[in-house]
């Protein structure tokens, strides 16, 4: 059972010189302005000299090698898919946020500003986010230049809709599609720079390590998915852009593939982990069905926007939904919420299906599950009108459940979504391993204890189009870093052990599958680390984590060799990863004993049940440094100051 000195020694909370935010000075509007002006720059003849290695190509990583591409540089991009097309960026259904005002409803930089730190349950930097606001206006103009198919109103105007945890519509979308589109933007912009040879694009290869030599990320070692070689690849800066880490939960919202290797190996070489325990649970998911399932689907928050949710008010009412009356439904969500109704944040809105399924009133199979009901919607619009917005949504839950959302309401359910927590980055996006950049959902930087929705998107192209080129060319022209080349003594110690890895998963040999692990694991975390947390269950999951993990490495079966795709070993180790970054979540999550956005601890709530943050002792960043033993990190804090949004506890009601 973990000790409350294993627990990252939370009581001294170093407060680290290596944690310097590098925040500018001056008003939170000029802050970004003057940091452009006041950073070094890099000659256009000069970049060409210089190599930036971008591993991931979703959002935020084909955006900054394209940006980074046309600038001059010389790029090397890797993706484990077979193209950039694949990433999970594809996922993202409901839209992208921008403070255009294009409704004229009240919206501003400020507001979204504002909604976002107060979403992220005031866990956030002001600077960060304000920087997020300000560029978002940027975001829409290059997408719609890119080509961007947008809903356009009958007179040829960018549409938008609402999203949870604002009172304004302000969320730019593509259908159900809008992730797919703003992806395929960016990637035409990735295959440009390849076509005029800036870009030099590696699929199929999977990043297994980091190389830091000399004190700076100066390159990573990969392994090729298809003929098993291990290689490493040299460069003068580091660019992660690799997602988040919800898969560490099992079953999820996100692709299979998505995993935390990059920065859990990041993290190993020295980059501190920013929060890890903050993560989120999507209200609007299709329910589990059983243990075959490997993964969860999301169907979008945008359908809350036409969607009602209720359940029955009585416990065990098992009538088919079009046999209760309004009389005897609970549209719970109105009715705690009537300022935002169905549209309050995601994590409010998770932990409500929970405790109306907790008070034995959920629906469908086992009981969890919630209605989402769109006849008064078709009722006032008409069906066409609501198959116009959502039309592919509605198609999918029809494939995957046979039930027509059309003629009955569609049943949902929370599941784990995305991350919060990520490596810790200063405000120029780099990490505690100088030359190491960590870009989109694999930073901790802007979102805080809760993501609102339409704002993962945002974050990725704002870090891709608009911040990397500008700080990584400081970081360049400050460097003084002597040339290395794949024979440094510092690579061949690192690929020597990546491949002495890969043998160790090859060579276990064991009886139990990969995905066994991962099942177990995920019930572990979702029971203890999953919608509400306590420190009983938490130290119960400290207690079953590492024997997990001893029984992973004398007992896992890895299926055929390494010189071939082999998917067996590509999940072993992601696997063992998550084993490690497991642990560590639980860790953060006993430490911090209050209730904030998605980490709901329940010796922390508010009389009628709400997170009840601890200012006092909690308004800081918690960033964990890797000591070489998983139980005994060192928590480093980053004080968390609100100059702009003042502290409150938060309402929407």
């Amino acid at each position: 059972m973990a000790t409350e000195a294993e627990v990252g020694r939370a009581a001294s909370g170093l407060l680290s010189n290596r944690l310097d935010a590098k925040i500018p000075p001056g008003s939170i509007e000029k802050k970004w302005e003057r940091h452009r002006f006041d950073m070094k720059l890099v000659s256009p003849a000069n970049r060409r000299s210089y190599t930036v290695l971008v591993v991931g190509s979703g959002l935020a990583g084909s955006a900054a090698a394209a940006s980074l591409g046309e600038l001059g540089y010389n790029v090397t991009c890797f993706s484990y898919h077979d193209s950039p097309r694949r990433a999970h960026s594809i996922a993202a259904q409901g839209g992208i946020n921008a403070a255009k005002n294009y409704r004229n409803d009240g919206d501003s930089v400020f507001r979204l500003f504002y909604d976002t730190v107060k979403g992220g349950d005031f866990r956030a930097r002001e600077a960060n986010v304000y920087r997020l606001a300000e560029l978002s206006l940027n975001i829409i103009d290059q997408c719609v230049a890119q080509g961007i198919p947008f809903a356009r109103e009958y007179g040829g105007l960018l549409d938008n809709r609402s999203f949870g945890g604002a009172q304004v519509s302000r969320t730019f979308y593509a259908r159900g599609q809008t992730g797919q589109q703003l992806l395929l933007g960016a990637y035409q912009a990735l295959e440009r720079q390849v076509g005029l040879g800036t870009v030099t694009m590696h699929t199929r290869a999977e990043m297994l390590d980091l190389v830091v030599a000399d004190g700076c990320a100066r390159g990573i070692v990969t392994r090729n998915l298809v003929t098993g070689a291990i290689e490493s690849h040299v460069g003068d800066a580091v660019v992660l852009a690799t997602g988040g880490y919800a898969n560490v939960f099992n079953l999820s919202t996100m692709a299979k593939a998505s995993n935390a290797t990059a920065i859990w190996r990041a993290h190993k070489r020295g980059a501190f982990f920013g929060n890890p325990c903050f993560t989120q649970i999507h209200p609007t998911c299709i329910p589990v069905s059983g243990e075959h399932q490997s993964k969860l689907t999301l169907m979008s928050e945008s359908l809350r926007n036409d969607g009602r949710v209720w359940v029955p008010k009585k416990a065990g009412d098992s009538r088919p939904p079009d046999q209760i009356p309004p009389e005897d439904r609970d549209y719970y969500l109105e009715r705690k919420y009537p300022s935002y109704g169905n549209l309050a944040p995601r994590d409010i809105s998770s932990r409500a299906a929970k405790e109306v399924c907790d008070e034995k009133r959920g629906v469908g199979p086992g009981g969890r599950g919630v209605y989402l009901d769109f006849a008064d919607s078709i009722n006032r619009l008409g069906e066409p009108a609501i198959r116009e917005k959502y039309g592919n949504l509605f198609d999918m839950y029809e494939r995957i459940t046979g039930e027509n959302g059309y003629r009955a309401p569609m049943r949902i359910y929370p599941a784990a979504h995305y991350t919060m927590g990520g490596l810790w980055v200063d405000y120029n996006l780099m990490s505690t391993v100088p030359g190491l950049f960590v870009a989109g959902e694999a930073n901790f930087s802007d979102h805080g204890a809760n993501r609102l929705g339409a704002s993962a998107l945002m974050q990725g192209l704002a870090d891709g189009y608009f911040i990397l080129p500008y700080t990584i060319a400081d970081y360049l022209a400050r460097a003084k870093s002597d040339r290395v080349d794949a024979g440094h003594r510092t690579f061949r110690e690192v690929q020597a052990e990546v491949a002495e890895r890969v043998r160790r998963l090859l060579g276990v040999n064991g009886k139990r599958t990969v995905d066994s692990f991962h099942r177990e694991l995920g019930h572990i975390m979702w029971e203890y680390c999953g919608m509400a947390r306590n420190d009983a269950g938490l130290r119960r999951a400290l207690g079953k984590i590492p024997g997990l993990r001893a029984e992973f490495w004398e007992s896992v079966r890895v299926l055929e060799r390494n010189e071939e795709v082999n998917q067996s070993l590509e999940k072993a180790a992601r696997v063992a990863d998550f084993l490690e970054l497991g642990e560590l979540m639980c860790i953060d999550a006993l430490h911090r004993t209050e209730s904030c956005g998605g980490h709901f601890r329940e010796e922390s709530q508010t009389p009628d049940g709400e997170a009840l943050r601890d200012d006092d002792h909690f308004a800081y960043v918690a960033a964990w440094e890797y000591t070489g033993t998983l139980a005994r990190p060192n928590l480093h804090k980053e004080p968390l100051d609100f100059e702009y949004v003042h502290l409150t506890q938060r309402s929407y009601k």
